[in-house]
């Protein structure tokens, strides 16, 4: 495993590298010379979470969309404001 850091500069002028370095290892990336952010593979990103889907991707896989779905209306009674 290779560990490879960046600053923010670097990252941006070479986000390509960051990319290919991160198949080897953690990418740290600097923000004034502390480290701010880390770039993972999505393998090591699966195998850190134990593997769980998150919500963000179960939402993103195909087909997860292709049903209906109608909210219950909100049983919450009000009033109106009193603006006097």
């Amino acid at each position: 495993m290779t560990i490879t850091t960046l600053s923010s500069r670097e990252f941006n002028q070479r986000a390509s590298d960051a990319k290919k370095a991160a198949n080897k290892g953690p990418v740290f990336i600097t923000d004034r010379g502390r480290p701010a952010h880390v770039l993972l593979s999505i393998e090591d990103y699966r195998r850190l979470t134990g593997g769980q889907t998150t919500l963000v991707e179960a939402l993103a896989q195909r087909g997860v969309a292709d049903f209906d779905f109608e909210a219950p209306r909100a049983g919450v009674l009000y009033r109106p404001a009193d603006l006097s």
